[in-house]
């Protein structure tokens, strides 16, 4: 039976950014899919903020190649000017979900890991050394044993079933078409059109011919059968609604779904654990639930790979629950509410108009941009009154180093370890003895142009981007953040930077 440290089951875009992250952090890594090749289907156009920062801290954003990024922002519908904010909360616009896929391929491929697809999950049972996941693939049935599995398999996951793991889930009330196409090119409404009885339709211009056209209507099927969604009634239920033809136009791929939701009580159960639309499903909502689902996986990777090549203690991952279940929560309760501005009847419109004038304060502006951003999150990580605390560090704070050049944080992050930044390099001898997990540069702050506050004198980061500790501001030791975060220290006094 081989055996590896982790399995990771699901080849989507969470998947292949977990096992990117546990590999770059020393664990042995593979990924398995049900599906034989790559599906090339887009149902996430994009990613917002703090997902694009997590893709630069390492080195994959320019991986993308040119991207658009949205100057307005909008809350089910009801939009905002992103440019009344002091930092910039844009979102990645219109970018198909198989480029994301390549890009993390391609880096997978660098780092080494197997991706083995056509291998379906068939059973998973936990022994005293880890988990035995079973499949069926092209050789037929076989065995894999690893210390954890996560899964990253979507809705409705095999794994979150197999692993017994409670579930709360809300309940579809209507449902939506979405379908690819070429060769025709509707009248673009990007972010939608509203139209009466609490329909409504969306055409996305994709470039090269193509455009993504979805149809919202409460009398299509909540509950739709897999499989049975054919073209014919895509351009029928279009045309009902707009008075257009799509006759001519060829249809790349299509997806029928309602809006039920579904939340994870348990990101971890032992050595099982869920990441992506496995822990958190929601309705197809400009990208969330994949901007999440990456979240989930820069939370995880570091964490799950310390504790299996024995760098941090096993309850590490119990952080890994204690911060994504909440905002996974969270997610699901913002979508709900987006989903009823978006896709209310006639009757929320006082309530748009209401929200719309809201908006236009930079209060509530800042509130509801950190969520649809992701920038917004706060993690519990340490006691103390710095702003920064809890918060990823702005990556484009940059430092000045001795020899004159100015990294902006995200650089300093690709390695995949932790940092300690300091202005003072007694603080930065502090963390020699972790010399082999976390990263120590000292410098002076560079002028920054995003407008997030002065940095501290020193900061630790974790490896995905959240501050653990800050000085002055935070009332435990730099020694005591370091062994939460890091585990025992290991490397001699006298070694390090």
């Amino acid at each position: 039976m081989k055996r590896t440290d982790v399995v990771v089951v699901g080849a989507g875009p969470v998947g292949l950014m977990l096992a990117g992250e546990l590999r770059l952090g020393g664990a042995d890594v593979t990924v398995y899919d049900r599906l034989p090749a790559p599906a090339g289907e887009s149902r996430a156009l994009g990613f917002n903020r703090r997902a694009a920062e997590s893709l630069d801290q390492r080195g994959l954003l320019s991986e993308l190649g040119e991207v658009r990024w949205g100057p307005m922002g909008h809350f089910g519908g009801v939009r905002f000017d992103l440019g009344m904010l002091q930092e910039d909360h844009s979102g990645v616009l219109g970018l198909s979900q198989a480029r994301t896929e390549e890009a993390l391929g391609r880096r997978l491929a660098g780092l080494g890991v197997p991706v083995r697809r056509g291998h379906e999950v068939t059973g998973l049972r936990r022994t005293p050394e880890g988990v035995v996941v079973s499949f069926t693939g092209p050789g037929g049935p076989h065995e894999v044993g690893a210390g954890y599995v996560v899964g990253c398999d979507g809705a409705g996951s095999t794994v979150r079933t197999l692993a017994g793991i409670p579930t709360t889930v809300w309940e579809p009330t209507r449902g939506m078409y979405t379908a690819e196409i070429t060769g025709v090119a509707p009248r673009p409404r990007p972010i939608g059109e509203r139209l009466p009885g609490g329909r409504m339709v969306v055409c996305t211009p994709l470039g090269e011919g193509r455009c993504r056209i979805v149809v919202h209507d409460p009398a299509l099927p909540a509950r739709p059968r897999p499989g049975a969604l054919t073209f014919a009634d895509v351009a029928a239920a279009w045309r009902r609604l707009t008075g257009e033809s799509l006759d001519g136009a060829r249809c790349l791929w299509l997806w029928a779904s309602g809006n039920s939701c579904a939340l994870a009580e348990e990101y971890r159960s032992g050595r099982v654990l869920l990441a992506g639309d496995a822990a958190h499903e929601i309705p197809p909502l400009a990208a969330w639930g994949l901007s999440a689902g990456l979240q989930d996986a820069a939370n995880l990777g570091w964490k799950l790979a310390a504790v299996v090549r024995g760098g941090a203690p096993d309850h590490l991952l119990d952080t890994y629950q204690a911060e994504r279940q909440p905002a996974g929560r969270q997610l699901i309760r913002d979508a709900r509410a987006a989903a009823q501005l978006y896709l209310g009847d006639e009757a929320m419109d006082p309530v748009r108009e209401v929200m719309g004038e809201l908006l236009s304060h930079r209060g509530a502006a800042e509130q509801v941009a950190g969520v649809v951003s992701g920038l917004g999150v706060r993690y519990d990580l340490a006691q103390g009154g710095h702003p920064l605390l809890g918060r990823r560090m702005p990556p484009g704070h940059t430092l000045t180093l001795a020899d004159g050049t100015r990294p902006r944080v995200a650089e300093l992050l690709r390695t995949g370890r932790g940092l300690l930044l300091a202005t003072d390099p007694a603080t930065a001898r502090t963390a020699r003895a972790y010399a082999d997990r976390v990263d120590t540069w000292t410098g002076t702050w560079t002028e920054t142009e995003d407008h997030a506050g002065p940095a501290p004198d020193a900061v630790l980061v974790r490896p995905d981007g959240y501050v653990a500790w800050t000085s002055p501001g935070t009332t435990d030791t730099l020694t005591h953040a370091l062994e939460r975060w890091f585990g025992t220290a290991r490397v001699p006094q006298s070694a390090g930077r």
